[in-house]
C-alpha cells in the first residue's frame, strides 16, 4: 500500500468512526468482557493501518520537503488511535472528539497536498 492509499482509508475510517460516536448510545459498560474483545477484534486492522501510517508519513516527512512536521505525524497517530477506542466507549466530550477529529482531518490532507505536489 502507499502513502496515498493508507491515508485516505484512514480519512474515510475516521469519518466512519465519527458518524458511529454521532449514532451510538452510551456510555458503554467497560467491564463487560464480551464488549471488549468485540472492540479488540473490530480494531486490531484500524491500530495495524494508523501505525503503517504513521511509519510511512514519519519516513515521507522526513526525506521530503513536506508542510508537515515528524512531530505532527506522531501526535495525529495518538489522535488516531483516541478517535479508534473513543468511537466505542464513547467516554469523551462531543467537543474534544471533534477537536482530535478535526486536528486529524487537518494533517491527513495536508500530507495528501504534500504527496500531491511532490
Amino acid at each position: 500500500m502507499s502513502l496515498k492509499t493508507n491515508t485516505e482509508k484512514i480519512k474515510q475510517l475516521i469519518d466512519r468512526l465519527h458518524g458511529r460516536f454521532l449514532n451510538t448510545e452510551g456510555p458503554v459498560d467497560k467491564k463487560s468482557h464480551e464488549f471488549f474483545n468485540k472492540v479488540k477484534e473490530d480494531t486490531a486492522p484500524m491500530f495495524e493501518l494508523t501505525q503503517t501510517w504513521m511509519e510511512e508519513a514519519e519516513e515521507f516527512v522526513k526525506s521530503r520537503k513536506a508542510n508537515v512536521h515528524p512531530n505532527q505525524v506522531k501526535s495525529t497517530h495518538e489522535n488516531l488511535e483516541m478517535i479508534i477506542l473513543h468511537s466505542y466507549y464513547l467516554d469523551i466530550p462531543m467537543k474534544r472528539y471533534k477537536e482530535l477529529y478535526q486536528s486529524s482531518h487537518y494533517v491527513l490532507d495536508m500530507i495528501l497536498d504534500d504527496l500531491e505536489n511532490a
